[in-house]
């Protein structure tokens, strides 16, 4: 049996559409482009990494698949996403549901499972340029939680996704 995502409409982020204009009323809606670098070996690097989890872990995330998912991700695969240590670990079920391998665009979404922190979608994208510039592109349609505590301490959650956007920008520069 799958598991229902915590919001709808799953795929809002449209991680293949180069110009975003989904307005999803209830979602802070967030965009945000930045040059990651240039060239072809950069870019086949990142593309590959963005693929396999890389944005999330080298900002200090653990990504660890669920139901024969593997590190690679895949539309319909479960994934559960922790940070922190110990007791202080904060554990976010997702499920990708999109995912774009193009030549010069790669990325994907995933959508939230009950049990996360927030409710919503996050999309990761590189996208590389004629000119052989290579952009990142995070997007993401969040609202509080449905249930639970993590609904009662939302504005801190904003906070603390605030900071990972920055760790994420700066995670694909390596």
């Amino acid at each position: 049996m799958t598991i229902a995502l915590t919001y709808g409409p799953a795929g809002a982020t449209r991680p293949e559409d180069p110009r975003w204009h989904e307005q999803v009323p209830g979602f802070r809606r967030f965009e945000r482009t930045a040059v990651i670098g240039y060239g072809t070996d950069f870019w086949e690097t990142v593309a590959d990494g963005v693929l396999r989890w890389d944005i999330k872990r080298r900002s200090g995330f653990r990504v660890m698949p669920c139901r024969g998912a593997t590190d690679r991700v895949a539309e319909g695969a479960e994934y559960r996403i922790a940070v922190g240590w110990g007791p202080a670990t904060v554990y976010e079920p997702v499920r990708v549901v999109q995912v774009v391998d193009l030549p010069d665009r790669c990325g994907f979404a995933y959508g939230t499972l009950p049990g996360h922190p927030v409710s919503g979608e996050e999309a990761f994208i590189v996208h590389r340029e004629p000119d052989g510039t290579v952009r990142l592109t995070l997007r993401s349609l969040t609202r509080p939680a449905p249930t639970g505590l993590w609904r009662t301490v939302f504005p801190i959650l904003l906070i603390a996704q605030r900071f990972y956007r920055r760790r994420y920008l700066r995670a694909m520069l390596r």
